[in-house]
């Protein structure tokens, strides 16, 4: 059985299309199977919230009277990048103030604005003969901004490594505070909700894709930063970090429930952001890609005591493991804790999928497809004459 974009979308905006949870169609498929699943569902939401650190949101401030070239900007004391427009800027989500406080930065600023709250900004100037101001200091909310989205550059893993630590110091990390000597692993994955393990060759995942984005409807805008293609498969799914998401989205409509500032001691900020997708079931292969469950997706335990990008896995790890609460390390059972929360991001796939039935939430199919074949390269230190 086949069935195309136009097809699915002329059922939702009937109110006759069938949307189940990437969660509920896994016993639907292994009671009916995945033919009659194919028949009975038209389409199947994902969902994921967790720390995104590549993430920021480009600002319009408006002209001010006389105006200024904005050639560095501060909001709440966090430096924001200005090489733009004259009045444009992009914060990033990891940035932090410029005293060096770890414990505040642009993921902060970006919460406070969909917040509402009224956000400190000062920018400095060369000074030119169009933009004579070299100063100023004000107040900006997201109302009294001109544009306000998030951009993200890399968001919704596809899939990522389990963290631990051999060493007998605690370390602090992005993937949280790990104890000595194996005493406890971190993860950061949706698993089974995830929305690129539940497409992943991204078949319907592309550029163009309307998606579900902190509360509001956002885009697919690019591949990610750090797309790999190249990670090994098992069960048909990447055991490794493999593809990734750039999306945008306008801030004026999300809501804090959906984006927050996240601290992580001793390392720094990032932003938690609650992201969805709606697979169409277009094919009976779809169905088995959205069926599958965490017993099968299986992530590597890396020790974060070795200081290397090449860290060799310890072993693999299903989430149905991850999520038991504790796994085994060279005899040792080892308590396991996300980063990424499985509640939220089945709230999210619930909420898309009534957004769907209700026919608020119409499908995309890309414009475009994402690399079918990227390799991710390191960076090395090379001199001028060797670099290729």
């Amino acid at each position: 059985m086949k069935r195309t974009y136009r097809e699915i979308n002329q059922k939702i905006s009937k109110g006759d299309a069938v949307v189940m949870t990437a969660e509920e169609i896994i016993d639907v498929v292994r009671r009916e199977g995945v033919e009659k699943a194919t028949k009975e569902v038209d389409v199947v939401t994902t969902g994921t919230f967790g720390a995104m650190c590549s993430s920021g949101a480009f600002l319009n401030f408006g002209h001010s009277e006389p105006p200024i070239k904005m050639q560095k900007v501060w909001l709440n004391d966090v430096p924001a990048y200005t090489g733009l427009g004259a009045v444009d800027a992009y914060i990033g989500a990891t940035e932090i103030k410029e005293n060096g406080d770890m414990d505040y930065g642009g993921a902060n600023v970006i919460e406070e604005l969909i917040a509402g709250d009224p956000v400190h900004l000062k920018a400095t100037s060369y000074g030119t003969d169009c933009y004579p101001r070299r100063k100023i200091e004000t107040y900006v909310s997201l109302k009294s901004l001109n544009q306000a989205y998030l951009y993200n550059p890399r968001n919704a893993y596809q899939n990522y490594g389990v963290a631990t630590n051999s060493s007998d110091m605690t370390l602090f990390t992005y993937m949280g505070k790990l104890l000595p000597n194996y005493g406890n692993a971190t993860f950061s994955s949706a698993g089974q909700l995830s929305p690129l393990l539940n497409d992943p060759q991204c078949r319907t995942i592309g550029i163009g894709t309307r998606i579900f984005l902190g509360g509001v409807k956002g885009y697919v805008a690019w591949e990610g930063t750090q797309f790999n293609t190249k990670a090994p498969i098992k069960n048909g799914v990447p055991t490794r970090s493999s593809r990734t998401l750039a999306v945008i989205g306008n801030m004026r409509e999300m809501s804090t429930e959906y984006i927050r500032a996240l601290n992580f001691r001793r390392y720094g900020i990032s932003l938690a952001v609650g992201i969805g997708v709606p697979i169409p079931i277009l094919d009976e292969q779809m169905m088995r890609c959205v069926s599958i469950s965490d017993k099968d997706i299986l992530a590597p335990v890396l020790d974060y005591s070795v200081q290397s990008r090449n860290r060799k896995p310890l072993k693999e790890v299903s989430y149905a493991e991850l999520r038991s609460g504790a796994i085994e390390l060279f005899g040792k059972k080892v308590k396991t804790s996300s980063l990424s929360s499985y509640y939220k991001a089945r709230q999210i796939s619930e909420k898309l999928r009534q957004m769907v039935q209700k026919g608020d939430f119409l499908l995309t199919e890309p414009v475009e497809r994402l690399p079918e074949d990227r390799t991710f390269n390191p960076l090395e230190i090379v001199s001028r004459e060797e670099v290729k």
